[in-house]
């Protein structure tokens, strides 16, 4: 883990009891980095760590924590870097949107996709910049196919607008950012094989609202989480130092092909 291609950084991951974050979590502590990660799912996050150590990693975590009260969240940051001297990367996984056709949506459900999906992302990577530019640090941002093409099947307006907006917040933070040294970056994934997806699977079989966009993928099949971690671990990785505004889509294909 000393060799890794993440040696010795700190590099903070929100939202790691499951799913794409854990799964980021594992891949980059066995890079070498110190993970530093959150989660309002305590036993999750437990769990997380758990596996991470019994692999030898290095990674320390606060649950639960409500990435939406930026006073916890500026303790969070704050702790991590007086605790572990820097913050070289933030890794803004965390999100949790709610569904349901556009027409019909109820405003209450679509504040609170934009809260935790969209104003989570401004406030920790407000609160971590005077930390990145130390070191010269990079963002690393989770946005969405739902960002960039509309899917008949799948009533998601709320998460397109607030993924939508992670990727153009991403290309302006980036300029701003060249000023002061920091990179920043977003992958999106399609549709990948993480807990609700699969549940939805397991219930609704080839009737399910994302099956439509699976069947243009490379195999068929939600993608495996960890190729949106490996595309997160270049973007965060010193091979990435010339790579800033850029979005690397993870979807198997399905954004490319009719």
């Amino acid at each position: 883990m000393t060799n890794g291609r993440l040696a010795g950084k700190v590099v903070l991951i929100t939202g790691i009891a499951g799913g794409m974050g854990r799964v980021t979590a594992q891949l980059f502590a066995a890079e070498g980095a110190i993970v530093v990660g959150c989660d309002l799912d305590t036993s999750g996050t437990a769990e997380t760590v758990r596996l991470i150590e019994s692999e030898g990693g290095i990674i320390d975590s606060t649950a639960p924590l409500d990435l939406g009260d930026r006073a916890a969240l500026q303790s969070w940051i704050d702790s991590a870097a007086e605790r572990h001297g820097r913050i070289d990367v933030l890794y803004n996984n965390a999100s949790a949107p709610l569904f349901g056709p556009f027409a019909m949506q109820a405003p209450e459900d679509y504040a609170f996709t934009m809260r935790n999906e969209l104003d989570i992302v401004w406030h920790a990577t407000q609160l971590a910049w005077p930390h990145l530019e130390r070191t010269s640090g990079a963002v690393v941002n989770i946005g969405s196919g739902a960002g960039i093409q509309g899917a008949r099947a799948l009533p998601q307006a709320a998460h397109a607008a607030a993924k939508g907006a992670v990727l153009a917040l991403t290309r302006q933070l980036a300029a701003e950012g060249i000023a002061v040294g920091i990179r920043v970056n977003s992958v999106s994934p399609g549709v990948m094989a993480t807990p609700p997806i699969l549940a939805m699977y397991e219930q609704l079989g080839d009737s399910a609202p994302v099956a439509p966009i699976v069947a243009r993928t490379i195999d068929g099949r939600p993608g495996d989480p960890k190729a949106v971690a490996y595309a997160g671990l270049y973007l965060a990785s010193d091979e990435a130092a010339w790579v800033t505004g850029t979005n690397i889509t993870v979807d198997g294909g399905a954004s490319a092909i009719m």
